[in-house]
């Protein structure tokens, strides 16, 4: 008899988490309608239905009936007769419960307005560079930040409380030492490579690239790379994203500059990356909490590894480079296949995160993560945050911006809330190159001809297996040690950029 009554009480836990995921798949819709196209004037209508949706998603949370599933399967005699995924399910939750009951729900509910608001706000002000009408939401959002994190509690630096959403377990001391070792070895590779007088050519990428071209060069490449078209959709935005609406519905977008072709190429396989790791979640994980990807980091480790380890490899152009050319006739027919490698790997200071190589790439991440780091210790403020980004980028690339939109202004991150995210995209290098060596030494030795051969099937299966099909039910140091022995670290990347680059430039 007792068997038979718990057994419908984790049933009806399931069905309870089943029903906050619809909630999520709604929201998850309507946020992406905003994001691809919705009318401009119906997005303050719509940032209130987004939040109304949230509260009620929020309201389940941390309900008597969710502390009720809590307080009875989180007892020992009960969660050790439960399987590996019902407990990482509970435990999830718990998690989720602590941080969301200490935080005030109509609060909650007002910040996912305002960041909604603020997303569409910073869309129109960037394209009119005009940071006087975005600052002062920002400042809010900062603000709103700050107050959560204290309410939430931490150890150490207030910015913890907020990376621990993105990437559970790391904090500003790992973070200060990984980015220090990385930049340490970094920054004499970026000088030498400066110094280098065998520069590659770029100037061929500054022409005209037809945008019906680009695109449908875009879907072909998906196609090829394994994205699965009916389980996901392309479009067109200002910045690149992926979504995951439901466990078989994960969409991507890109954005297409019309004289430089390869925005539009590593962007979509970038995001491709990401959809992918949605799109390969274990069957078993649907309808429950544990239904992406684990953290921000792995997230991110496997977006870098499509489109800069494979992307970016002069193995994939091998294979690739003669119909980029048939795309464009005339206009690349000049250019070998060496010197098209060199231009995509091309090492230089840039201003736009999102249009930077390998190597400079994560010194956006490090000016990003100090500045985060300064605004939600209260040693920075909104107001004089211009001015600091500006600092930054003189003091790590040697270069200012000249208006906001370049600058301070580029990135959606703060206009959605999401403090804490920016360091992901630096530990997704770091995974992605330590599992990199692992691949290429062990698992797959033949991983640049199957590259070469066009052949990516197996490279998808390889990462399925030790990865996505995991979803949440490990956590991001449980995936890097199974797969590669250790716990995170930074030199396997220093390695793989080192090698990459010396060759380039005849290092």
């Amino acid at each position: 008899m007792t068997t038979e009554v718990k057994t419908v009480q984790l049933s009806d836990f399931k069905k309870y988490i089943r029903k906050m995921k619809s909630y999520e798949e709604a929201i998850a819709l309507l946020s992406w309608d905003l994001r691809t196209g919705a009318p401009k004037k119906g997005a303050e209508f719509r940032s209130d239905s987004i939040g109304d949706l949230y509260g009620e998603y929020n309201k389940m949370l941390i309900s008597d009936q969710m502390a009720e599933f809590l307080e009875h399967f989180l007892q020992n005699e009960v969660i050790t007769t439960l399987g590996d995924v019902e407990r990482k399910m509970l435990t999830e939750c718990k998690r989720e419960y602590d941080f969301s009951k200490k935080i005030p729900p109509e609060k909650l509910q007002e910040y996912v307005v305002l960041t909604t608001k603020t997303e569409s706000l910073w869309s129109e002000a960037k394209g009119k560079n005009d940071w006087d009408s975005f600052a002062p939401s920002l400042q809010k959002i900062v603000d709103t930040n700050i107050e959560f994190a204290e309410l939430r509690g931490y150890e150490g630096h207030r910015y913890n409380a907020l990376l621990d959403n993105y990437e559970p377990g790391i904090t500003v001391e790992k973070l200060d030492e990984v980015f220090g070792a990385l930049r340490e070895k970094v920054v004499p590779l970026l000088a030498a490579i400066r110094q280098s007088p065998n520069q590659p050519d770029c100037s061929f990428l500054d022409q005209a690239f037809d945008k019906d071209k680009q695109r449908q060069f875009s879907l072909d490449t998906l196609k090829q790379l394994g994205y699965d078209f009916e389980a996901g959709r392309l479009d067109e935005t200002v910045h690149p994203f992926m979504t995951g609406i439901n466990p078989r519905d994960s969409r991507i977008t890109t954005r297409y500059l019309p004289r430089d072709v390869r925005s539009a190429l590593f962007g979509t396989i970038h995001e491709c990356g990401h959809a992918m790791y949605e799109q390969n979640i274990s069957e078993e994980l649907s309808g429950t909490n544990l239904n992406s990807g684990t953290s921000m980091g792995i997230h991110e480790s496997q977006s870098r590894f499509w489109e800069n380890v494979i992307g970016r490899s002069k193995q994939f152009w091998a294979h690739n480079y003669d119909a980029l050319k048939a795309k464009f006739p005339g206009q690349l027919d000049d250019v070998g296949l060496d010197d098209f490698y060199r231009a995509c790997n091309h090492a230089e200071s840039t201003l736009i995160r999102i249009e930077a190589d390998e190597l400079t790439y994560n010194f956006h991440i490090m000016i990003r993560y100090e500045l985060e780091k300064a605004l939600i210790g209260g040693t920075l403020q909104v107001s004089d945050l211009p001015e600091a980004w500006n600092e930054k980028y003189r003091e790590y690339l040697g270069i200012e911006p000249s208006s906001y939109s370049e600058g301070v202004m580029q990135d959606v991150h703060w206009s959605a809330g999401l403090f804490g995210y920016f360091p992901s995209y630096s530990l997704g290098n770091m995974y992605a190159a330590q599992m990199l060596n692992k691949i290429e030494n062990e698992f797959l030795p033949n991983f640049y001809e199957l590259i070469e051969a066009g052949d990516f099937a197996p490279i998808k299966t390889l990462l399925t297996e030790h990865v996505y099909q995991y979803g949440k039910l490990l956590t991001p140091n449980e995936i890097i040690e199974r797969m590669t022995g250790e716990e995170l670290n930074p030199e396997y990347l220093v390695k793989y950029l080192t090698d990459k680059y010396s060759p380039i430039y005849g290092l």
